[in-house]
């Protein structure tokens, strides 16, 4: 196929929730160091792959030396996590890229922060009909994740492979003009983790589909028709924490996953380009 790259509570009890899931430390600069022969706990959520898959990596190799004990918690799904993390549930999430994580503290009032980004998963056009974007036909369906920020960066995607035009940061599926729709696509939105499965629909011509999910279903990002180029890409994904953090481990968390181990098992792990470090 034919690719083509493109820029692209609170309640008593939620407070000691709060408090049990972290340490009376304040947290430390990265760098700081924490004991080993008396681990801190550290609970973080996060995605099946390739998110839990590099956090085993770090809880396997690097993290009883750091002094951390790594407990990972696995979510399905986009909601779930940053509930989690805002509940006390978890002392930090490893999920979310900036864009979506900015949207979600916007609209929901979250008080997290982040550190910077760890690696970048390319989001992709994937068919079943169509060998390349110009093949898909006027009238085509598109299916699209409901997610505001995820679904700006898919069409920003089917701009750039020739499908939509003048694609601004307010535009979505639901309000595209007729103008910025030249060949008349037509939007089937779902839930991020539902587009994958839509890909198999016969009446879909093609998905957007996040990267997590590309790997979930097994599908390669080289089969994708078309896909963003890492270079300039502003959906890193983060580790992101409550504001309240107490927790050494956190910080040394960050620290580890932003490691040269880290960066060089996710090369090994997806020589395609599935998954990017930095």
């Amino acid at each position: 196929m034919r690719k083509i790259l493109t820029a692209v509570a609170a309640s008593l009890a939620t407070v000691m929730a709060m408090t049990a899931c972290g340490s009376d430390a304040a947290a430390p600069e990265a760098g700081a160091s924490l004991d080993p022969a008396s681990p801190t706990k550290v609970v973080v959520g996060a995605s099946p792959v390739p998110h839990a898959k590099i956090l085993e990596f770090v809880k396997e190799n690097l993290a009883a030396e750091a002094g951390i004990e790594l407990e990972i918690r696995e979510f399905d799904d986009y909601v779930l996590p940053n509930e989690a993390l805002a509940s006390g549930e978890l002392d930090a999430n490893y999920f979310q890229h900036v864009p979506y994580f900015d949207n979600q503290v916007e609209e929901k009032g979250f008080e997290f922060e982040h550190g910077e980004g760890i690696h970048i998963e390319p989001f992709a056009l994937f068919s079943n009909k169509h060998a390349s974007p110009d093949q898909v036909p006027d009238g085509g369906v598109i299916a699209i994740t409901n997610d505001p920020s995820n679904q700006y960066r898919g069409l920003k995607l089917l701009e750039e492979a020739g499908l939509l035009q003048d694609i601004a940061e307010d535009t979505t599926a639901l309000t595209i003009s007729d103008e910025q729709n030249p060949k008349g696509l037509q939007f089937e939105e779902a839930q991020p983790e539902v587009v994958v499965q839509q890909l198999e629909d016969p009446k879909v011509d093609a998905a957007l589909i996040n990267g997590n999910f590309i790997l979930n279903a097994g599908l390669k990002a080289e089969d994708a028709i078309a896909i963003e180029a890492v270079e300039g890409n502003p959906y890193a994904n983060i580790l992101a924490w409550r504001t309240d953090n107490t927790n050494p481990g956190v910080a040394k968390l960050d620290e580890l996953l932003h490691s040269a181990e880290v960066a060089e098992f996710i090369k090994q792990e997806w020589p395609a380009g599935d998954v990017i470090p930095g």
